[in-house]
């Protein structure tokens, strides 16, 4: 039977089918090109090739938006009435459960089927993703150090596998290993913008917001080219770095360049729009009108149904937008209770509400509500949604809140805890010198 490049059986496969296969796998795992082509052009060679079906499923189903996951679920439906391996089957399984809303019994399923099939390459990597989607470090980490250590060095996809481990490290705090990883992958793969990003994360939560930036632009031809469908997100890395050195207009600059003048409609690269714009806000920046064209962005993916990390950025952009008739919307599926699997109501329920909430009683002045919502929140949203560096808008925003609400403890507590993770930054040295009414006393801020 014809195999992967990691040797896994493929049911239905022809040797051109492979071969369109193998390059969509690739493209996949290096972010760049686009693997939904070329996983049709596998079919159309082969159309009874399962796992060609499966890699567009799989594709479809970590988009995170409603008119994709349709798409998937579809393609499930057909792939199973084909001939499948045990392997392919447990692909089934695992699709089946995220498409129900279920992402971590999807992720544990690929937990199982990794440590059968420890070389299957998409196997990990959708399950690294749903790691990230559901904000499980200690996953992200393991389930690639589980691997990592049956990886063959000369076994195609090595550093990728390095990448992965790379990020997970970093999201648990070992900043060391995780930056040696990540290097270490970029020098065998320089395409690895996941890999890169990884390094991005490191500098990122240890302040090193100078050796942000140089990395950035050292490695920009990398990762920055028209196919790459990370770009976007290291963009909005390199923006953060700017806000960490108060270069706001920088940071804005990047917004309407790269960030958003292709006016993307991809869900991820709207999370990095409005997060950015929200920091840009708060530090002051006039955006003017750029919330209304992100609004309508977010109209065919924020539904309350789906993804309420999605929800939750899109909130931002309806609020600068002044359309929050979009976001009644949102909030009235979370009350319907219609928000798909048992999972999605529980984030939408305990987590996506509260953060919308304290956004909504921020954007409208009333900063003691705005606290109240947000400080429990930030504790909760480990439980779903991105990494350790998109998640500080919360802690951002309740400080800003505690400030404009003259809730000094609050605000000088909540300084306190941000200079002692990055004491060199001036947003935050400069939320300290407000929360003392312009003293700065701290040691960590000196």
């Amino acid at each position: 039977m014809l195999t992967d490049r990691q040797g896994n059986a493929l049911s239905g496969a022809t040797a051109e089918a492979v071969v369109w296969f193998d390059g969509a796998a690739e493209a996949f795992n290096l972010y760049r090109g686009d693997p939904i082509a070329l996983l049709d052009r596998a079919i159309e060679a082969a159309p009874r090739f399962a796992m060609a079906h499966l890699a567009k499923a799989h594709l479809y189903a970590l988009a995170t938006e409603p008119e994709a996951a349709a798409a998937a679920a579809a393609t499930v439906t057909e792939v199973s009435g084909m001939p499948l391996n045990d392997r392919e089957r447990s692909h089934v399984a695992a699709l089946n459960l995220v498409l129900r809303g279920d992402w971590t019994g999807a992720a544990l399923a690929l937990d199982r089927h990794s440590m059968r099939h420890p070389h299957d390459l998409l196997a990990l990597q959708s399950g690294h993703l749903m790691d990230f989607f559901r904000a499980n470090a200690r996953d992200l980490r393991d389930r690639i150090a589980r691997a990592a250590t049956n990886w063959p060095a000369d076994m195609p996809g090595y550093p990728v596998v390095l990448g992965m481990y790379a990020f997970g490290l970093e999201e648990c705090g070992d900043y060391a290993r995780a930056e040696e990883m990540g290097r270490q992958a970029v020098a065998l793969q320089p395409l690895d913008c996941w890999a890169h990003h990884a390094v991005a994360h490191v500098m990122e939560m240890q302040g090193r917001a100078e050796d942000g930036i140089g990395w950035m632009i050292a490695r920009e031809p990398h990762w920055s080219g028209d196919d790459n469908f990370f770009k976007v997100h290291n963009w909005w890395h390199r923006a953060l770095f700017h806000l960490d050195l108060d270069q706001t207009d920088e940071a804005l600059a990047l917004y309407d360049g790269p960030v958003r003048v292709d006016r993307s409609g991809i869900a991820i690269d709207l999370v990095d729009a409005s997060a950015l714009l929200w920091r840009l806000h708060m530090a002051g920046v006039e955006v003017g009108d750029r919330w209304t064209e992100l609004s309508e962005a977010w109209e065919a993916h924020a539904d309350g149904k789906l993804y309420p990390f999605n929800d939750w950025h899109a909130a931002m952009a309806h609020l600068g937008a002044g359309r929050e008739a979009a976001l009644d919307g949102i909030l009235a599926a979370y009350g319907s209770g219609q928000t798909g699997g048992a999972e999605n109501v529980r984030w939408a329920q305990q987590t996506g509400r509260p953060l919308i909430g304290g956004f909504m009683a921020f954007w409208r002045g009333d900063y003691q509500s705005a606290v109240e919502l947000l400080h429990p929140a930030r504790f909760i949203a480990n439980g779903f949604g991105g990494s350790h560096a998109q998640r500080d808008v919360i802690d951002w925003t309740l400080t800003e809140a505690a400030l404009r609400g003259g809730l000094s403890d609050v605000a000088e507590a909540m300084a306190q805890e941000r200079l002692a993770m990055k004491p060199h930054s001036p947003v935050n040295r400069r939320f300290l010198k407000r929360a003392r009414g312009g003293r700065m006393a701290s040691p960590l801020a000196a």
